[in-house]
Parts: C-alpha cells; structure tokens; sequence
C-alpha cells in the first residue's frame, strides 16, 4: 500500500494592513482612549455627587441638601455672632459702680436713725432710701444709750445685763445702708452707763471700797452709776464694744459720754489717781482716747461727739474743753450755732490738731 507523504503545511503570518493602514490604527486608538478618558473626567464630579447623595440618603440615612442649608444658616450665624461681639468690643464698657468707702470722711450731712426703727431688712431698706433721697452721706444707729441700754445681742460679757428688750441687727443694718449708697455709724455711750458697773463692778465709780457711788443720794431718788473713764477694765469694754461693731459691718463710730461725772466730790473713788482734780481728768480722758484711736488705727474711723458748749469750755466732766483732748475727729452738736460761734469753734479745733469737725445742729443732724 502506498505511502502518503505528510506535506508540512506553511502558515503565514501575514498582515493584511499596509504600514499606513496601521499608523491610522494606532492614532485612533489613541484618540478613541483620549475620548473615553474625557468623557470620564467631565462626568466623574456629577458621578461622585450622585454616588455619595446616594450613600449618605439611602445607607447613612442622611439628607446632604438639608445638612448643607443647616451648615450654611449655623456659617450666617457664626458671622453674625462675630460681627455683633466685634462690635460690642469696640463700644467702651461701661463702668462698674464703685463700692462704698466705709471709712471716707466727705464732710457730708449725717442724720440720726431710730435704731427701733429698723427691725426687720425692709424697714432697714427704707430708712436707707429715705435718708439717700434726702441727701444724707452718713446714717447714725445708737446701739448704746446713755441709760445703758444695748439695742443688739451683743456678747461682750459685761454687757450681759444691759441688753434691752428690742434688738436689731447690726450686720444687716450696715449691708443695707451700703448697698443704698449711705455710710454706716454706730454709736455708742460711753462711761455715762449706770447698768454695766451692776454686772462688772470693777468699770464703776465706787464710795466706801466696794459700794457704786451714785450721782444723787440714792437709787431711789433718780441716783445713778457711772463707769469710771481711769478703770482699764471700763476702757477695754468700751472697746470691747467698738470691735464687735466692727466686725459687723461698722468702720464709723460715734463716742458719746466720753466723760467724768459733773461733779467732783470727796466721795468718789477712781481706780487711778486723778479723778478728782479737772487736770487730773483732762489727762485720764486724753489717754482713753488715745488708747482707742492707736488701737482702731486704719480700721475703725472714731469720732468723739460733745455738746458744742463743752467743746470751747472747762468743765468738771472734762477737765478741760473738749477740743484739747487729742481726738482726731470731732462731732458737734448744738440745737443751734450761728455764723460766729461756728467759726470760733472750728478755729479752737484746729489750733487743738482735731483733723475734722462735723457740726450737727437742729438743722443739719435731722
């Protein structure tokens, strides 16, 4: 059988484009690709917004319009914010009222207060207003009076005795006169008190080593006790007194009574020498005052009050005129003073050293 000779296929691997052909293949595959890519880079953004509008709405739950206007009024709002406090800080602020000075000495009116007056803060509140209206810079409280009555619960110890039936307190007194624009003064009598030397009898006057002497014959017939102004134990009380007001709110306080009895009898027995003579009371009184003025030194502005009589004249009380007595500060009081007697008495204070004189007369201390 015959043998069929396998022929060897040729395969030709020719192309069927010329050169030409495949140059102009290749450009517009090239532009085709151009084409395609800027059709994608012009539709990319709105893709994009599409595609995330479409995630925050449908996955996130989300609504992008409605987030961008909430945006855009919290961005209005910020601004306006910012305009409104730069134009708040270019306006000057305004000023702060200043607060009291409890201490100043303005030279203004005073005026007198019943301290019964003021029982509760809208009585309190009251007066204060009253006295702003009428002028007045400072408002006078007594919480001690020359019968020894004491209008607070005060808790000096020789004081236990003497406190009377109505009180105040002192604390909201101060606070409610500051706050309506009036200084402060507590007042206090001083060594004229026939009630403390019955609960102390080391701060009275005595007779007989041990019995309080009286300035008429007896209890019975109007006599009363006196503290006695050369007794340390007298000065210390008073002072006592003056620090617990204080700490109440008082930097202004009035000293009525800062004398000896009106009399000088052989009976009468002091705790130091000198009692007895107007030399001898005149310097015993001078270091009392001395003593409270050193020890309120830049705390406590003191003032001594003297009828206006006393203040230019010798007395058996005093010893000698009020105005030479070393005091700091001078309080007058007179029902009237007219133009010539007021300018001697300031005359007499000055050349004394007293640094400043209030003048209360009928008119003025109302």
């Amino acid at each position: 059988m015959a043998k069929y000779k396998r022929q060897k296929v040729k395969r030709y691997h020719r192309s069927f484009y010329s050169r030409g052909a495949r140059i102009k293949r290749g450009v517009g595959i090239v532009v085709l690709v151009l084409a395609v890519l800027g059709a994608a880079w012009l539709a990319a953004p709105h893709v994009l917004d599409w595609a995330t509008h479409t995630w925050y709405t449908v996955v996130k739950n989300r609504d992008l319009e409605a987030e961008s206007a909430s945006r855009a009024a919290a961005s209005s709002e910020a601004a306006a914010s910012s305009a409104a406090a730069e134009a708040a800080s270019s306006q000057p602020e305004p000023e702060l009222p200043k607060e009291l000075d409890g201490k100043a000495i303005t030279g203004g009116s005073w005026a007198a207060v019943d301290v019964t007056a003021l029982a509760d803060d809208a009585a309190i509140r009251a007066a204060a207003q009253q006295l702003k209206a009428q002028g007045v810079d400072y408002g006078l409280v007594t919480f001690k009076t020359a019968d020894g009555s004491i209008y607070y619960a005060s808790q000096v110890a020789a004081a236990a005795q003497s406190i009377a039936q109505t009180t105040v307190d002192p604390a909201r007194i101060a606070a409610i006169f500051r706050e309506e624009g009036v200084i402060p003064a507590a007042q206090l009598a001083a060594f004229t008190d026939p009630v403390s030397g019955y609960t102390d009898r080391s701060l009275a006057v005595h007779y007989g080593g041990t019995q309080l002497w009286l300035d008429s014959a007896s209890a019975k017939t109007g006599g009363k006790s006196w503290l006695d102004p050369s007794a340390a134990n007298a000065v210390q009380y008073v002072g006592d007194l003056i620090e617990e007001l204080h700490g109440m709110g008082f930097e202004q306080v009035v000293l009525t009574g800062v004398q000896f009895p009106n009399m000088i009898t052989r009976k009468q027995e002091f705790a130091a020498a000198g009692g007895k003579s107007r030399d001898g009371r005149a310097a015993l009184l001078a270091a009392d005052i001395s003593t409270w003025q050193a020890c309120f030194d830049g705390s406590v502005v003191l003032w001594l009050s003297y009828p206006a009589q006393q203040c230019t004249e010798a007395s058996d009380a005093l010893g000698a005129e009020a105005v030479s007595l070393g005091m700091h500060n001078l309080l007058v009081t007179a029902d009237t003073l007219d133009a010539a007697a007021r300018e001697q008495l300031e005359q007499a204070a000055a050349e004394a050293g007293v640094q400043n004189v209030v003048l209360c007369t009928a008119e003025s201390f109302r």
